[in-house]
């Protein structure tokens, strides 16, 4: 049986991104928002929000149940201060709640009282999109059997 772990991350957060935004709504403010302090623009790619909605879900897998604090410092970078040194930043807090209401609509995410937790749907859903991708990586690179 294969697991989420087992394959390379962008290979999964590529296909979860393209199954969540044929169920989930983006929400209007998505075009005018930056994810954070630290950043000077706002993202150049269209389809962000459901790459976070993805990338999400994927982190709370491997990290267990974690709270939106130390979400929002895991998308967090530096703040650029000119001449004096650089401070840590976090991500934007509203994009990331905003993301896990939308994760718990779809039944992939629980709150608990230790922070949001995967759901089994959650896990049968990235299990089955690494099962998917496995078999895309077994076309690709035919070497790759031996190991699955």
């Amino acid at each position: 049986m294969v697991n989420f772990k087992d394959i390379p991350p962008e290979m999964i957060i590529k296909r979860l991104s393209e199954e969540l935004s044929k169920s989930v709504k983006e929400p209007a403010w998505v075009k005018d928002v930056k994810t954070g302090e630290h950043k000077e623009r706002g993202p150049d790619d269209d389809n962000w929000y459901f790459v976070r909605l993805a990338s999400l879900l994927r982190k709370i897998a491997v990290m267990g149940p974690i709270g939106l604090e130390r979400l929002s410092a895991e998308y967090g970078g530096k703040v650029d201060r000119g001449s004096r040194r650089y401070h840590s930043s976090t991500g934007s807090k509203k994009i990331i709640r905003n993301a896990l209401q939308d994760l718990e609509k779809l039944g992939y995410v629980a709150k608990n009282k230790n922070g949001r937790s995967l759901t089994p749907a959650g896990l049968k859903k990235l299990n089955a999109l690494s099962l998917e991708s496995l078999n895309e990586l077994k076309e690709k690179v035919p070497a790759i059997e031996k190991y699955a």
